[in-house]
Formats: C-alpha cells, sequence, structure tokens
C-alpha cells in the first residue's frame, strides 16, 4: 500500500514516521520515541529538558535530526522533530530506559522496511494485514480496509497528475467528499469518534469504509471523464462523488433501519483489547 506518513505501533505507543523519497530513508517522530520510553505525560518538554541538560546532545539533535512534516494531535499536518534509527539509537542511549534495547531493535526492523517493499511490494500488504490482525481487527473488515486504500491511492494519482499537489488541496478535496457523503466533516466525523492523532479511517466501521470508497471511486471515475485540472476544478467531481455515496447510504438507512455513521473506535479502552466494530 502506498502511504509515505504512517502511524504504526511499538507494543502500546503509537509512532509517527515519513518515508524521504529522496533519501530513501525513514524518518521517526522523535517526541513519540520519547513518550515510548519514558511513559512522560509530557515528552515534549521531557525532550526539551534533556537537551537542556546534556548539551552535547542537543547539539547532535539540533545537527542531525530535521523538521519533518507529520499528523499533529489535532490530525492536521505540521513539522515536528524527526530521525532515521541511526540518530534516534543516539537518542536512546541517553535515557535511562527498560524499554532501550527493545525499542533499538524494533526500529532497526521497521526502519528499513521500505527498502524491501520496494523491490517486493507484497510484502507491505502483508505487513500491513498482520498488523491489523494483531489490533483486532476482522479478516473482513481488513480486506475493506485495503481495498478501500487502493481506491484512495488511485484517486489520489489522479489529482497528483492534474494539477493537485499539495498536501493542503488533497485534504480540501477528501473534506468535499467526505462532507458530501456522511454529513460530517472529516474533523466532526473524526471527534465523534473520540479520535485525536488516530487515522480516521483506521477507526471506521465496514460500512463507513465502503460508502467511503463509494464516494472516492465516483469521485475518481467522474474526473477522468470530465479531465478536471487543480483544486477548484476538482472539487466538482468531488461534490457529484459524494453525493452519490450519500444518496446510496439514504436508501440503505431507510431499507435496514439502521444509521451508517457511527461513533464507535477500535481505541483501546485502558489495557483492555480493542473493540471490535461489525
Amino acid at each position: 500500500m502506498k502511504n509515505d506518513n504512517q502511524i504504526i505501533a511499538f507494543q502500546t505507543k503509537k509512532i509517527r514516521r515519513h518515508w524521504d523519497e529522496k533519501k530513501q530513508k525513514w524518518y521517526f517522530s522523535v517526541v513519540d520515541i520519547i513518550s515510548a520510553l519514558t511513559e512522560s505525560a509530557n515528552p515534549t518538554d521531557y525532550l526539551k529538558k534533556l537537551r537542556k541538560r546534556d548539551s552535547e546532545l542537543g547539539h547532535y539533535i539540533g545537527t542531525n535530526c530535521p523538521q519533518v512534516e507529520m499528523a499533529s494531535e489535532t490530525g492536521k499536518n505540521r513539522k515536528m522533530l524527526a530521525g532515521t534509527p541511526e540518530h534516534l539509537f543516539r537518542i536512546i542511549q541517553s535515557i535511562p530506559s527498560k524499554k532501550a534495547e527493545p525499542i533499538k531493535l524494533w526500529l532497526a526492523k521497521v526502519g528499513y522496511e521500505r527498502i524491501q517493499e520496494v523491490s517486493d511490494p507484497e510484502k507491505s500488504i502483508n505487513r500491513g494485514r498482520i498488523n491489523w490482525q494483531r489490533l483486532g481487527r476482522s479478516q473482513k473488515w481488513i480486506q475493506q480496509r485495503m481495498m478501500g486504500q487502493e481506491t484512495r491511492n488511485k484517486l489520489t494519482d489522479y489529482w497528483k497528475t492534474h494539477d493537485v499537489k499539495k498536501e493542503n488541496e488533497y485534504a480540501i478535496l477528501t473534506n468535499i467528499i467526505h462532507e458530501e457523503w456522511s454529513d460530517l466533516s472529516v474533523k466532526d466525523h473524526r471527534n465523534l469518534k473520540g479520535l485525536k492523532t488516530e487515522n480516521l479511517r483506521d477507526h471506521m466501521t465496514e460500512a463507513e469504509l465502503i460508502f467511503t470508497a463509494l464516494a472516492e471511486l465516483s469521485t475518481r471515475q467522474i474526473a477522468e471523464n470530465m479531465q478536471t485540472k487543480g483544486l477548484e476544478k476538482n472539487k466538482i467531481p468531488a461534490k457529484k462523488g459524494g453525493r452519490i455515496a450519500k444518496n446510496a447510504r439514504l436508501e440503505l438507512e431507510q431499507r435496514s433501519g439502521k444509521k451508517v455513521i457511527s461513533g464507535e473506535n477500535f481505541k483501546l479502552p485502558g489495557k483492555n483489547t480493542p473493540k471490535k466494530l461489525q
């Protein structure tokens, strides 16, 4: 699956990472690594104090760890301190933690997955399936999630080759599609599910995934037929595609007596296992 920005898990902690196509390297959020190592309630503050206490480490981080765009706590992309596994090993050894060695081994493993995936893309697909299984997703849900991602990729590929270049423009069009079919903005849908940094699609029900995919499939096919270019022109198929899925949703809700939009999620309730959504 094509996804240059990802959230992956180390034990129960979520770690954000970004693939740098030019350098062919993964960059991981330094704050997320700090959080996983220390269980600190404020890992950002912990990092600031660490850099002040160890001036040599502070200089090393400032020299080697760039600001990389990743998803923030609000769900929007913003630049944050990030490092390759090599850079993070230097930081980890400065923090007393029983998780130091496990996280080093974990970084060594996940840090070089993309290189393998370039030569064998099937590894990426299988890895995604395994990760979702570990998080308690059903086989039926996983299949729908993967099919939906492929539909999404085809839509963004169209945008990329038709003058929709910027990430914020992708977000604008995605929100139009989503609001048209669901009657909720992406932000409102996230709030309904009680999500912060989590990927909304990873917490959708099977029905929500299906209608999201229908909306994006319809949008792409209409855009291809109209040959729309640029943000403003692509808003037209976005609205039309979303409306097709909305009409289907309303008919299903009328006939089934059940609402498609749900506030359920897969978040861990404390240390319990994730709730399995139907």
